[in-house]
């Protein structure tokens, strides 16, 4: 390109020379002015690449935007969709989370007395590994990994001895006054297919374990009528969720005791179940989870 130069501007002048040779002009462009506008319009021409090579990239740079931004609309749509399936699985389970919520707010949360506050002491001690006693509460809390297998709402035979000697503190005259709430929690993690052909969402496996615990009780000769049970799903962490979901602080089954609101229903809340008539051979034991094989993800 250099040597090609060098020839062009030598042509060049060769020109400009005999054309004014021939012309007999005085008015003719020096050497010193020609070069000064080939350096000129060289540096035009240089300047007018760099500006196309910019053009260039920024048309890249906005392409490149512009399937970024497709993918996050793309993203934001599927999460809209299971945020939208979601929801309606819950309306057609029937379950209503405000329903819910409204009512455990009105919950009626309290220290208990001495007696049963030791008792709970004492039980909780007895299984570190299993249960938290939290007294400001009257709250005990099990952990579900230990109580239940991954998917699971059946209860796990190391957990049975522990939920066995808590009817026996609810059978304590002490423990008369107190009505129960058993309250079910999982983490985030998505419901697996295997196990939402039993349970659709988080909500519906929180809701069985509940009641399978209540149902454990029943069976180890504590009042029915003493006993609600309720489901949060993963609605109410204890710890915020991990990324990924898996949480083992929030997979958690919470039983309260609390003074009921009408007096009145101390009385009717600790009648015994009544007795079932009929061939027992043909009524099914109803007090009881039915035994399920424990999933294995879930």
């Amino acid at each position: 390109m250099a040597l090609f130069s060098r020839y062009q501007r030598g042509f060049l002048s060769t020109l400009l020379g005999l054309a004014c040779l021939t012309a007999g002009l005085g008015g003719c462009v020096n050497q010193g002015e020609y070069d000064r506008l080939y350096e000129t319009n060289r540096g035009l021409t240089d300047r007018n690449a760099t500006l196309q090579r910019e053009r260039d990239d920024a048309l890249a740079a906005r392409d490149q935007t512009r399937q970024q931004l497709a993918k996050t609309e793309q993203a934001l749509a599927e999460l809209q969709a299971q945020n939208d399936a979601l929801m309606r699985k819950l309306r057609e389970s029937g379950l209503s989370l405000a329903d819910l919520e409204a009512r455990l707010k009105g919950l009626s949360v309290s220290p208990l007395d001495a007696d049963t506050d030791a008792l709970l002491k004492e039980l909780a001690a007895q299984y570190p590994d299993l249960l938290r006693y939290d007294e400001t509460r009257g709250m005990l809390r099990f952990a579900s990994d230990l109580t239940f297998a991954s998917g699971s709402d059946a209860i796990q035979p190391s957990a049975q001895a522990a939920i066995a000697a808590l009817a026996n503190i609810l059978k304590n005259p002490v423990t008369a006054k107190y009505e129960v709430i058993i309250v079910g929690h999982t983490d985030a993690q998505r419901i697996s297919a295997n196990t939402a052909k039993r349970f659709p969402t988080n909500v519906h496996l929180s809701a069985a374990r509940s009641i399978s615990v209540r149902a454990a009780l029943v069976g180890d000769g504590v009042a029915p009528g003493k006993m609600e049970v309720a489901g949060w799903g993963e609605f109410r962490p204890a710890v915020p969720n991990t990324p990924s979901g898996n949480t083992p602080a929030n997979r958690r089954v919470e039983i309260f005791l609390m003074i009921p609101k009408n007096p009145a229903d101390i009385t009717t809340m600790n009648e015994p179940a009544p007795a079932e008539s009929g061939p027992t051979t043909a009524t099914p034991d109803r007090t009881r989870a039915p035994a399920r094989a424990p999933e294995i993800t879930k």
